[in-house]
Formats: structure tokens, sequence, C-alpha cells
């Protein structure tokens, strides 16, 4: 068996078809069972994700105006 073989092979064991029904059951189910903290670090991880998080940028910009006097 080659490299590329092993690599293909899927443990079926672990995979489960469910509905989209039920697995939105079960999300409800894990988020219920898990503290208000913990939920708060899933959100700021997610918000990360999509906002991005540069501690560089974490302050308020400064804004410069030049305008001409006459």
């Amino acid at each position: 068996m080659s490299d590329d073989d092993r690599l293909k092979k899927i443990d079926r064991s672990v995979i489960s078809v469910v509905t989209r029904e039920e697995a939105h059951r079960q999300d409800i189910a894990y988020w219920k069972s898990r503290t208000p903290e913990e939920r708060l670090e899933a959100l700021e991880s997610l918000r990360q994700t999509v906002y991005g998080y540069d501690p560089a940028v974490t302050r308020l910009q400064r804004v410069l105006e030049i305008i001409e006097r006459e």
C-alpha cells in the first residue's frame, strides 16, 4: 500500500449522517452545555477570524486634516 492509498482511507467509524434538524439540535445542546465564558471565547475567536486581529491597530486611529488658509 502506497502513502497515497493510506491518505485516501476514511475512518467510517467516526462519521455519522444526520438530518439538518438533528445537527441543529446537537449544536444547541452543545452550546447550552458550555459556560457563558466559553461561549464568549468562541464568539471572540469567530470575530477575530472574520474581521482579523492586529494588535498594532487596536487603538483609535488619529485623524489629520490639512487645510490651506488664504
